[in-house]
């Protein structure tokens, strides 16, 4: 909607200026004043509706994820997948409508796109039975296992509250003392760190959700999303060149290829696990920190995203655009997850916050479908009903619950209780993650980590940051060690001492229908 067309078919005057109540405006150059040089009049309302407008643009920034861009268009889901769901995105043969939204994690929303930082997009598919939301990461595990220590990690990444400035020193103060974080550190660290850009960048659930089909079969799964380009990412020093030139690269590069009239294409892949095969893990299946190892669970084909729109309006179209780990269709829900399970309240919590009340009543978040509730009022209410009946049940209400039986249902056991997740290992799969990089990429783990520590003060975070490499690789631990304390300038030395990759998983998905029934 344009500036000359917002009175829509009531706008008898398209070619002149109006306020935002539709009457025209005689002079938007010259202030109201008593007198040619005399002051200026609270009267003037133009000015003031102007000046009042402006002070109120922003709404409040998200505290994860500020730094972003959106894009839209289409998801084809692949045959076979209604044995594993119901749920029509991925059931049905046909194409639903998707927003995305691309996003830095830690920084504010002008950093420069060329800092270190988990990344990730969050896919809001547009179905016949309502929204659903996929929110990914850019690496394939988290840094905790647990949502209760979320606002920590968020606190101990951003700038230190005293300083209003970046520190190294909270930071790995934080993750020294939660040995759970090393898996992810070892990801972040690497070339991973810094994706070429968002075209470039593959995305992970990282946790794990339920599929339930028709039967009422419930099975866990994970998605992984591979984009058609491939993965590309910066080294370091390649990152603080083009950090000189451009600040907004990926969003630059996202933007010009879709304005240009290209398409950005990502494959869709999942990993399915029975319930009962979760016990053939060491660690529990659900833990944040930790990767399902692919030659066990292979990769499934699941669809195809193809995105060919960029955003009518940044602000409309993707700083008013949210997501919600608790925006469901039948045939998915969560799973017992601990990091997961707390995001489905906050994150509409933090959109009630940012936009309102009714932030799913604007155009870019509202389904396609009608939509029946008896909630009401609130700030900006864009859409209502002329009933009286506003709750249920009633005699005369329009809407009622579809009485569907629950499909499937989770087995608890024990008491209610504050304890820690048994079955973990918080360093073997970061061992056995940085063994499978490349030469190239081994080392630049030890190159970034090393260096990043190196400008932290206190040597027993550093020590004890080292002390959980170690317990993941030897090699690893020491040479970061070396490389923060100033004694291995040259790494050519520790590049002769790495063996082969080790053997990585399967590359090569399997069809649908080839894991357990």
């Amino acid at each position: 909607m344009t500036a000359t067309d917002r009175g829509g078919t009531h706008n008898s005057m398209p070619d002149r200026l109006t306020t935002d109540h539709g009457t025209p405006v005689a002079d938007n150059r010259n202030s109201l004043t008593a007198g040619r040089r005399g002051p200026v009049l609270l009267a003037d309302h133009q000015l003031v509706e102007k000046l009042a407008h402006l002070n109120r643009e922003r709404i409040p920034e998200r505290v994860v994820g500020a730094r972003g861009t959106a894009a839209f268009g289409f998801f084809q889901p692949v045959d076979g997948l209604e044995r594993y769901t119901k749920a029509g995105v991925f059931a049905d043969n046909r194409a639903t409508p998707v927003a995305v939204r691309f996003s830095t994690f830690t920084h504010s929303r002008h950093t420069p796109e060329t800092l270190r930082d988990l990344r990730g997009f969050a896919v809001k598919f547009y179905t016949p039975e309502g929204n659903y939301d996929l929110v990914c990461g850019s690496l394939p595990v988290f840094f905790i296992r647990d949502g209760m220590r979320f606002p920590d990690l968020v606190h101990a990444l951003k700038p230190d509250p005293a300083a209003g400035l970046p520190s190294s020193d909270r930071t790995f103060d934080f993750f020294s003392l939660l040995p759970e974080s090393t898996h992810a550190l070892v990801w972040l660290y690497s070339d991973h760190g810094i994706p070429k850009g968002y075209r470039h960048m593959p995305a992970y659930s990282v946790s794990a959700y339920m599929w339930i089909n028709a039967r009422g079969d419930a099975r866990y799964v994970k998605y992984h999303w591979r984009p058609s380009l491939g993965a590309e990412h910066f080294s370091a020093d390649e990152a603080r060149t083009l950090q000189g030139r451009d600040v907004n690269h990926a969003t630059r590069d996202l933007s010009t290829a879709l304005r240009g009239g290209s398409t950005v294409e990502y494959d869709l892949l999942v990993q399915i696990m029975e319930p009962e095969e979760q016990q053939e893990l060491r660690v529990d299946a659900l833990d944040a920190t930790i990767m399902w190892p692919q030659e066990r669970w292979p990769l499934v084909p699941a669809g195809h995203l193809i995105l060919n729109r960029a955003p009518l309006n940044d602000f409309a179209e993707s700083e008013q655009l949210a997501f919600s780990a608790s925006t469901l269709v039948p045939g998915i829900e969560l799973s017992a997850d601990r990091l997961l399970q707390p995001r489905a309240f906050a994150y509409p919590d933090a959109q009630r916050h940012r936009l309102g009340v009714n932030h799913a009543q604007l155009a870019v978040n509202r389904p396609r479908i009608g939509v029946h509730t008896y909630n009401q009022d609130g700030s900006m209410v864009l859409e209502f009903t002329g009933s009286s009946v506003n709750y249920e049940p009633s005699a005369s209400g329009e809407y009622a619950p579809t009485g569907e039986a629950q499909s499937w249902s989770l087995p608890v056991e024990g008491s209610v209780t504050r304890e820690p997740i048994d079955a973990v290992d918080d360093f073997a799969q970061a061992g056995e993650t940085w063994r499978g990089f490349t030469a190239p990429m081994r080392l630049s783990v030890i190159r970034n980590l090393g260096d990043e520590l190196a400008t932290v003060k206190n040597q027993k975070t550093v020590e004890a940051i080292c002390a959980h490499l170690k317990q993941a690789d030897a090699l690893l631990g020491d040479a970061v060690l070396r490389r923060a304390q100033g004694r291995l300038d040259d790494l050519t030395a520790i590049e002769a001492q790495l063996s082969p990759p080790a053997e990585p998983s399967s590359e090569t998905p399997a069809a649908p229908g080839t894991t357990t029934d």
